[in-house]
């Protein structure tokens, strides 16, 4: 019984992707086509993602990376954050349409944290 009620509802999904043209060979519907192009379109519109690294000062714990990944991370469009306790950096993944390095970085520094840009990258 419960084959069958499978078997029906698989039936049904493929029919609504997959229509049989006159001639009886198999066409794609409308629909399926439809969700074939968006899903193209989508991928070729997928906003860029940027990667800064910032100098951080002021950590002396072990929590204090805890602390700035947080920060940082709160910011609208950061993706993520990786904190370097030994190198005293905090590498940052972002989308440049919602978020930049000046606000990453007075995020950080708001906290008690003060970053800025390393200095081997440009803005």
């Amino acid at each position: 019984m419960k084959l069958t009620v499978i078997a029906a509802a698989a039936s049904l999904l493929l029919a609504g992707l997959i229509g049989v043209a006159a001639n009886g060979n198999l066409a794609f519907t409308a629909a399926a086509q439809s969700g074939a192009q968006t899903a193209h379109t989508e991928n070729r519109q997928a906003p860029a993602e940027h990667t800064a690294v910032f100098t951080v000062e002021n950590m002396t714990c072990a929590s204090c990376p805890i602390t700035v990944r947080r920060a940082m991370e709160r910011v609208e469009g950061v993706r993520s954050v990786e904190v370097d306790y030994a190198a005293r950096t905090a590498t940052v993944h972002f989308d440049p349409s919602r978020a930049n390095v000046t606000q990453i970085a007075a995020a950080s520094t708001d906290v008690g944290y003060p970053a800025r840009l390393a200095a081997d990258q440009t803005p």
